[in-house]
């Protein structure tokens, strides 16, 4: 329960409760930060997830852990600025569930994932939103875009791309960094 946990580690808002990850070389990146923010990552889940927060603050569960999980295990940004941001941002913030949940997604609880499983923006987005509803919902510069590439449109021909109106790093952002590479 995160009441006892926060009660019993109170400093859990600001480091990790287990000791090994409190050094870890977080990549201080503010330009990194705005965008995950401004829903501009490349990634149509993790930026639907990012501009619906922003419209509405509130994101369904599934979409804070893909997102929270892009921003620390993909981004490596300092997972205490996702939790801020959340808490500024979120109707139903709640220090100590956030502080916690972050902490989860960072692999700095004792039954969490660790800090390497990352988990693929694309491969959710079919799991969470198989027909693109959501992506274009609050993406529309991705409304035109086949089902077929909602999720990776950078992998979709150039035709498709033209014909959905959508030039990559235009109006719409290619990727911020590459999976592969935030795995190494």
């Amino acid at each position: 329960d995160s009441r006892y946990l926060s009660f019993n580690h109170p400093s859990s808002h600001e480091r990790p409760l287990l000791a090994h990850l409190r050094f870890f070389p977080w990549v201080v990146n503010e330009s990194y930060f705005k965008i995950w923010r401004q829903g501009r990552t490349g990634y149509p889940l993790v930026d639907a997830g990012m501009r619906e927060l922003w419209a509405t603050g509130w994101l369904h569960d599934r979409i804070r852990v893909v997102v929270s999980s892009f921003f620390v295990k993909v981004l490596q940004l300092p997972w205490r600025w996702g939790m801020k941001y959340f808490w500024d941002t979120l109707l139903d913030a709640d220090l100590e569930s956030d502080a916690l949940g972050w902490q989860y997604i960072t692999g700095s609880l004792p039954d969490s994932r660790e800090l390497d499983r990352i988990d693929n923006p694309q491969f959710e987005g079919y799991k969470f939103d198989p027909h693109g509803e959501y992506v274009r919902r609050w993406i529309p510069e991705l409304v035109r875009l086949p089902t077929e590439w909602i999720h990776h449109p950078w992998d979709a021909p150039v035709s498709v791309l033209q014909a959905a109106g959508i030039e990559l790093g235009s109006n719409y952002p290619l990727p911020i960094v590459e999976l592969d590479a935030a795995k190494a």
